[in-house]
C-alpha cells in the first residue's frame, strides 16, 4: 500500500474540528478535482458518499463509507468500488485551543480495476495510475491547507508535515 500522511495545527479545540471533519460532502468545495459529494447517512459509521472526480480526460464516481468514528479524536473511511483505499482523521489536542489534525490515505495503485474508467483510446489503466501518484499528495496538501482557513476563519501559512511512504 502507498501512503500519504498530511498533519498540521488548528487553532481551535478538538471537538469543533471533529464536528468539522464529519460534514464530509463540504470536501468538493477543497478540491481541485472533487466535483460534487452526495451523502447516503448521517455520517456515524455505515453512511456512504459518492464522490464525484474530474481530471484530464476522466470522470469517476467514487463510493467511500465510514468504517469507524472515535469522537472527537477520529474518522475511519474505506472506498467500497474499483479500488482498494481507506484513511483516517485524527484529531489530537495540542493545548486548549489547539489541534493536531492528521490525515491519512493509504491506497494500492495496482488494485484499480481497469472497466471502472471509459479511459480514450490508446490510453492505459498504468498510465494514467502514474499520472494521478502525485495529484493524490497535491490534493492532500490543497484539502487540509482550505479546511484549515475554513475553520479558522482565514487564510494563513499553514506548516505542513507531508509523508509519502
Amino acid at each position: 500500500m502507498d501512503t500519504v500522511e498530511v498533519s498540521t495545527e488548528v487553532h481551535l479545540p478538538p471537538e469543533e474540528v471533529y464536528e468539522f471533519l464529519l460534514d464530509f460532502p463540504r470536501y468538493a468545495r477543497y478540491s481541485e478535482h472533487l466535483t460534487d459529494v452526495r451523502q447516503f447517512g448521517d455520517g456515524a459509521p455505515d453512511t456512504e458518499y459518492e464522490l464525484d472526480f474530474e481530471w484530464w480526460k476522466l470522470s469517476y464516481t467514487a463510493r467511500s463509507r465510514v468504517t469507524d468514528v472515535e469522537p472527537p479524536a477520529r474518522i475511519d473511511w474505506r472506498i467500497i468500488k474499483d479500488i482498494d483505499a481507506a484513511g483516517r482523521w485524527h484529531v489530537e489536542p495540542v493545548d486548549d485551543d489547539t489541534t493536531r489534525v492528521r490525515m491519512v490515505v493509504e491506497y494500492a495503485p495496482g488494485s484499480a480495476e481497469a472497466d471502472a474508467l471509459d479511459l480514450p483510446r490508446f490510453v492505459s489503466l498504468e498510465w494514467v495510475v502514474e499520472k494521478v501518484k502525485p495529484k493524490i499528495r497535491a490534493e492532500a496538501e490543497r484539502v487540509v491547507r482550505r479546511i484549515v482557513a475554513d475553520l479558522e476563519g482565514q487564510r494563513r501559512d499553514v506548516s505542513l508535515d507531508i509523508e509519502t511512504y
